[in-house]
């Protein structure tokens, strides 16, 4: 399977260049004929049942918050299956601990701060992460500025209470970053994702990854730290509200401390400029339609910051609103246009 750069995609996506690459898929930016701007688009390139249904159940979430960056679209042509996302251009925690090292403590409380907002409005929606970890805490490119944190990347989230996509025993998430019950298999609760949390703050305030950690570093989040990670769930935060409140009992600074840093931390644009395709113009976008042609639910993206904007960090978290078309009726149009009836039956008997 193969994408097709140049050419629009469902009459409405113009694949520009790769910039990333998953389990499920690449990651390309891509130019939006109709809102005439650039997005993120993740392009599924495997076929298999539960890849696909995981798929879906990515992009049938709709949890519009500052700190999330969930896909906002889908479309499917022939053999291509496509959703699309807000581009954020800052890399992620991962990236900036690379470039950078372990953050100043102030500079670390921001970004945990930001990420229990997101788990605070992805929780409410019903819905439980299951990977957080650096790589998956997006970053506008601000700068030296306050950061801007958008918790990304839903493939393997697990809605309270629902089907699971895993029909067999064993861990979904990453090793490191998983709660001791979730490595076990346990159903997935919002205390595996606060336990994350944890580990990725010790990762920050140290600069070590989990196999590298000795312990929860001395200092003011010490006792936080070692509540969201404590190993039984039930002593643990009951939820992301909590902790958060717990958090900024704590100083959650204001400002920019961290410029006087000798060397503070940076978040560079990790992309390079490119100008709109030359064929995507207004009034150049093709008309939707066509022999294996579809074009799906998209809708405007509200209360999202341009980058480099800095949302408030000291109100209460906004309200998460979970939307969009039915899982059910979303697989079955997928699957008519990969053309699998086998792979029909499969879905729909794992949704019933």
């Amino acid at each position: 399977m193969s994408a097709h750069p140049g050419s629009p995609l469902a009459g409405r996506y113009v694949l520009v260049d790769q910039i990333g690459a998953g389990g499920m898929g690449s990651v390309w930016r891509a130019w939006d004929l109709r809102n005439q701007c650039f997005v993120a688009a993740k392009l599924l390139t495997h076929t298999d049942s539960g890849m696909l249904l995981r798929f879906v159940r990515e992009q049938s979430l709709r949890i519009q918050h500052p700190h999330v960056v969930a896909p906002s679209g889908w479309a499917a042509e022939d053999h291509l299956v496509v959703f699309t996302m807000d581009l954020v251009r800052g890399g992620s925690v991962h990236t900036l601990l690379g470039d950078h090292g372990a953050l100043p403590l102030g500079y670390a409380m921001v970004v945990l701060d930001q990420t229990l907002q997101a788990l605070a409005a992805v929780h409410e929606a019903g819905v439980v992460h299951r990977d957080v970890k650096p790589a998956n805490l997006l970053l506008e490119a601000t700068g030296t500025g306050r950061p801007h944190v958008r918790l990304g990347d839903f493939g393997v989230a697990a809605l309270m209470d629902d089907v699971r996509l895993t029909m067999h025993p064993g861990a979904i998430g990453t090793e490191g970053y998983m709660a001791p019950e979730q490595r076990l298999g346990a159903p997935p609760s919002p205390q595996q994702d606060l336990y994350a949390v944890g580990i990725v703050g010790i990762q920050m305030l140290t600069g070590l990854g989990p196999r590298q950690q000795q312990g929860i570093p001395p200092g003011p989040l010490r006792d936080w730290l070692a509540w969201l990670t404590a190993e039984r769930p039930e002593d643990r935060p009951e939820s992301a509200v909590v902790a958060l409140q717990a958090l900024r009992a704590l100083g959650v600074p204001a400002g920019t401390p961290w410029r006087h840093d000798p060397e503070p931390p940076e978040v560079f644009d990790q992309l390079t400029d490119v100008a709109p395709p030359a064929a995507a113009g207004a009034g150049s976008m093709p008309q939707p339609g066509g022999s294996g042609i579809a074009q799906f639910g998209t809708r405007p993206w509200s209360d999202t910051p341009s980058p480099g904007s800095g949302a408030p960090q000291h109100s209460d978290p906004p309200r998460a609103h979970a939307g969009g078309r039915s899982t059910l009726t979303l697989v079955a149009a997928l699957l008519c246009f990969l053309g699998a009836i086998g792979l029909a039956l499969a879905a729909v008997a794992l949704l019933l």
